[in-house]
C-alpha cells in the first residue's frame, strides 16, 4: 500500500498497538495495515517505535516500503533466532549452497567417468558400482578418477574445499547449525 493511496478510517496497526489516535498523515499507516497487527508488534519489540520513526524519516519516501519489509523480516528472524538473526539464516543458506555444489561436483565427476568408460565400450552403471546418486553418505571414490577430455570447473572444486575446510562459515566465528 503506498502512502498516497486512501486508507480506511480505522487506525493502523501501529497506532492500535501504541494505543493512540491514528492521524491522517500517520507515518506508519501506509506500511502497517490494521489487519496485520503482528507485523508491527514484532518490529516494535525488536526496534522500538521511535527508532522505526527515525529510520522511516531518514529514508526517501519511494524506498520506505522496502525499508519496512526489511525491518519486518529482520524482526521476525531476530525473534526466532535472538543470537544470530539474519546472519544465522545467511550462514545456513550458504552451508546448504556449498553442500549442493559438492553434490553437483560429485555428479559431474561420475557423469564424466561413466561417459569416458562408455566410450571405451565398458558398461558403466552407478547402480552396478553400488552407488545411489545424491546420497550424502556415499563415499567419494570418484574424486580421484581422471576425466578424459576435460576437468571439473574450479568453482565446484573451490566449493568442495570450502565444505571440507572446517566447521565455520566465511564470517569465521559463527558455527554452522
Amino acid at each position: 500500500m503506498k502512502s498516497h493511496e486512501p486508507r480506511s478510517s480505522s487506525s493502523c496497526a501501529a497506532c492500535k498497538f501504541l494505543k493512540r489516535r491514528c492521524i491522517p498523515n500517520c507515518l506508519f499507516a501506509p506500511y502497517f495495515r490494521s489487519d496485520e497487527p503482528k507485523k508491527f508488534a514484532n518490529v516494535h519489540k525488536v526496534f522500538g517505535a521511535s527508532n522505526v520513526t527515525k529510520i522511516l524519516n531518514e529514508v526517501p519516501e519511494e524506498q520506505r516500503e522496502e525499508t519496512v519489509n526489511s525491518l519486518v523480516y529482520e524482526a521476525e528472524v531476530r525473534l526466532s533466532d535472538p543470537v544470530y538473526g539474519c546472519i544465522g539464516a545467511i550462514a545456513s543458506l550458504q552451508r546448504k549452497m556449498v553442500e549442493l555444489q559438492h553434490y553437483l561436483m560429485l555428479a559431474r565427476t561420475r557423469l564424466a567417468y561413466c561417459a569416458a568408460n562408455t566410450n571405451t565400450s565398458t558398461n558403466c552403471s552407478l547402480m552396478t558400482l553400488g552407488y545411489a546418486p545424491f546420497n550424502p553418505n556415499m563415499p567419494c571414490d570418484f574424486l580421484d578418477v581422471p576425466v578424459s577430455g576435460g576437468s571439473l570447473d574450479s568453482y565446484a572444486q573451490t566449493s568442495f574445499d570450502m565444505d571440507h575446510g572446517g566447521s565455520t562459515n566465511e564470517f569465521g566465528q559463527i558455527p554452522f547449525p
